[in-house]
């Protein structure tokens, strides 16, 4: 791979995807061993001012943040000031759970979504502020916003513990055996950072990390970036008689007590640069961000998030992604799909940034992926074979599964196959394994797994990362 490469089978079937899903602007770039090998701006910052997009245009990250808060906890186990394996509670001593397995929590088990807590309702009271001054958050796919609703915002870490030990849930398993999502996790990673380092996580992940890669474009709170003008509008999309419409719907979504879970702000070129991190193994051109060792712990496979992939320290990792190890996180947030990819052993990575939510960010990655590696743009790492299963044998899966981040799903047998529901839209889903189905959601794959009890009942689904009870 040696200088600018073309893509046009994937240009191609980008322009499809960005067309069905009325994406207003995505920003994709890969670089190889450092230098930058492909970029592409489809469609606009701005569709009213018809302002193109660039490698520079700042959109959100959403949950690729989650790498950046894992990083500060490694410079600080560097720095001798903690380590991964010391309990949470010995920095967050109000930290509590409605169980007795708070003391066992480690800030590994936090980093590796691994506590056993369970997807809570925090994020929303985080964003209050935001939401209640945003009328497109009405529009957010998979939110549903309570009229009335008496719980004050969440603003600080120190009202995010509080409200976490107020509320009544059980553990999905000891620590270290199970894995769900969390973001309140995150959240309180970010807490840790703040208190170990004496200065505000915001700060610290700016001095040890935005400023030594040369990331001048990079921030939590928009308002940094002063008069630079190269920065997204904001769109959402409502249901209309025709369709779906997408419209401009300008306030950033903002969670002070949960910024470590999602909530900076950057460009493909600087997510280029932070990439060469794990690249490198911890250098970005002449600086040493981490040392070997801990790059090495945070791209290590600890628990399984799906079958096939992995999660490290605010990494997934798939250890056989076509023959090689692929190492990505991806987000979601208003006005923002957006995902990060490394292939360590071949020197490639990759970023690529939209400004609407839950639309196919990861699929046109994973196609870009596939032309530049010389592979047919839809091919996929793993297996689709499909299993029979009797009705009699699916009739086991029906029911309700519900979510207190505000999921929902509800499955039925529909003319001898599963179909499965989730806020509105309905779909077949083919089962691939044991208690294992596929899903094709917005042109995504995903897994679904259910998880059974000792004596052999589904209790709980593990869908889109995090795992949820059956509520009836």
């Amino acid at each position: 791979m040696n200088g600018q490469v073309t893509m046009s089978a994937f240009e191609t079937y980008a322009e499809e995807l960005i067309q069905k899903y009325q994406i207003p602007g995505t920003a994709i770039g890969f670089a190889h061993n450092g230098e930058v090998v492909y970029e592409k701006g489809f469609g606009y910052r701005n569709i009213e001012k018809q302002l193109p997009v660039t490698m520079d245009t700042v959109y959100g990250i959403a949950s690729v943040t989650k790498s950046f808060t894992c990083v500060a906890i490694m410079i600080l186990q560097e720095q001798g000031k903690l380590s991964v394996h010391d309990p949470v509670v010995k920095y967050l001593p109000e930290f509590s759970t409605p169980t007795d397995a708070t003391d066992k929590m480690t800030i590994h088990h936090f980093m590796t979504h691994s506590a056993g807590i369970p997807p809570l309702p925090s994020l929303i009271y985080a964003k209050k502020r935001s939401l209640d001054i945003d009328p497109s958050a009405q529009d957010y796919p998979g939110l549903q916003i309570v009229k009335d609703d008496q719980q004050p915002p969440i603003d600080t870490y120190e009202q995010l513990m509080e409200f976490i030990a107020g509320l009544d849930f059980d553990l999905l398993g000891e620590p270290g055996t199970e894995f769900s999502y969390s973001n309140d996790c995150y959240a309180l990673l970010g807490t840790i950072v703040q208190r170990v380092s004496g200065i505000s996580f915001e700060q610290f992940v700016k001095d040890y990390i935005l400023d030594p890669c040369g990331m001048e474009h990079s921030c939590f709170v928009i308002e940094e970036l002063g008069d630079y003008e190269n920065i997204t509008s904001l769109y959402a999309a409502r249901k209309v008689e025709a369709g779906m419409e997408v419209y401009e719907a300008p306030v950033w979504w903002e969670s002070p007590s949960m910024r470590g879970a999602g909530a900076l702000k950057s460009t493909v070129n600087d997510m280029l640069k932070y990439a060469e991190i794990i690249r490198t193994k911890g250098m970005v051109g002449d600086k040493r961000i981490l040392t070997e060792e801990s790059v090495e712990q945070m791209i290590t496979p600890y628990i399984e998030c799906s079958p096939g992939r992995f999660y490290g320290y605010g990494f997934m990792i798939t250890p056989d992604y076509h023959g090689a190890t692929l190492v990505e996180h991806g987000g979601n947030l208003k006005a923002i799909a957006s995902q990060l990819c490394i292939i360590p052993e071949r020197g490639v990575t990759g970023m690529i940034l939209t400004n609407l939510a839950g639309v196919p960010a990861t699929t046109i990655m994973s196609g870009a992926l596939n032309d530049l590696e010389g592979r047919p743009v839809e091919a996929t790492p793993y297996s689709t074979e499909e299993y029979e299963m009797s009705s009699e044998q699916l009739r086991d899966y029906e029911g309700i599964y519900a979510s207190n981040e505000g999921m929902g799903l509800k499955i039925d047998v529909i003319d001898d196959g599963l179909e499965f529901s989730s806020h509105g839209t309905s779909f077949p889903i083919q089962c691939v394994g044991q208690d294992l189905f596929l899903a094709i959601v917005k042109d995504q794959k995903e897994l679904i797994r259910f998880v059974r009890d000792e004596s052999g009942e589904i209790e709980r689904v593990a869908y889109h990362m995090r795992q949820f009870p059956k509520i009836k």
